[in-house]
């Protein structure tokens, strides 16, 4: 038998189109599925705003206050919140608390300005050269420790008594802090967002303003914030000092004046009000700067 004769023949079978019988789904009620998403109880809606919570907090600890002045019923050791808040308010109305808040806010927002002017031209300095850097962290180990009160005497000498004193050591306590978070966030950017930069030919001020500053502002951020916190307390002490030596200041110097005339409500009421415009500034103007830039980068929750 030839070659080609053994080989068999396969049959191949063919497929065909096989038309399936339609099937119609009816839609079933959405109450067969029970509860998909349960609404929030009111008590769970308070509960989960932040907001919410610290004015809770808040009014837990004035009420706590409350109790304990009357508990203890001597007004030149301990004044209960509503004395407080009583001489608050003849400080506003008659008292002059306003304008010596402003003159305190004022002073704040120069040597804060100022402070953080420096503390930018050291942290380019920084990031742009070893030497710079070797003299950011050299400057940072010997002054960052030193309490910027302390040097109130020396501005005194140099400054004489002014705003410039202030000035002065409201500077020495915000540069440290905001340059020392700034150079660290730098240096902690990734390698593959500086390549990101590179490839897109970013160089100078660009590279800087777009990789580099996003980047590293949550450690900008939490600069600010402490370069901020320090310059307020310090502003304070300082004018308690300033206030002493001129006669004059701003919430320091009411804080000081209240206590010589033994008005201790006067005095909370001095205290409450630095405390109050911290947190204004706490939960206001940076809450508004992380949710304008980390939280809407995706950088915080």
């Amino acid at each position: 038998m030839s070659e080609p004769a053994k080989i068999q023949k396969i049959a191949v079978p063919i497929q065909r189109n096989i038309e399936r019988p339609e099937f119609l789904a009816t839609r079933a009620p959405s109450t067969e599925f029970g509860v998909v998403e349960k609404p929030l109880t009111t008590w769970e809606k308070v509960y989960n705003n932040g907001t919410a919570r610290k004015i809770a907090i808040l009014i837990l600890l004035a009420v706590a206050w409350e109790v304990y002045g009357r508990l203890l019923n001597n007004s030149l050791l301990f004044p209960t919140f509503s004395s407080v808040i009583e001489s608050l308010v003849t400080g506003i109305v008659s008292g002059g608390l306003l304008g010596k808040c402003l003159f305190s806010i004022k002073v704040l927002l120069m040597g804060y300005a100022a402070g953080l002017a420096l503390a930018a031209l050291l942290t380019v300095f920084a990031i742009t050269s070893r030497i710079g850097r070797d003299f950011l962290e050299t400057l940072t180990s010997m002054f960052n420790p030193l309490p910027a009160i302390a040097l109130l005497p020396l501005a005194l000498l140099w400054f004489g008594l002014g705003t410039g004193s202030l000035v002065f050591v409201l500077i020495h306590s915000v540069v440290w802090a905001v340059a020392l978070n700034t150079h660290s966030g730098f240096q902690s950017v990734s390698n593959t967002l500086r390549m990101v930069g590179q490839n897109y030919e970013l160089r100078g001020l660009r590279y800087v303003f777009a990789i580099l500053i996003p980047a590293a502002f949550p450690s900008i951020l939490t600069g600010l914030k402490i370069g901020w916190a320090f310059a307020w307390r310090t502003l304070i002490a300082a004018e308690l000092v300033f206030g002493v030596s001129s006669g004059t200041g701003g919430l320091g110097w009411f804080i000081y004046e209240n206590k010589n005339q033994l008005e201790i409500p006067s005095v909370f009421a001095g205290l409450l009000t630095v405390i109050v415009i911290g947190l204004l500034v706490e939960n206001f103007i940076f809450r508004l700067i992380e949710q304008a830039t980390v939280q809407k980068w995706g950088m915080q929750n």
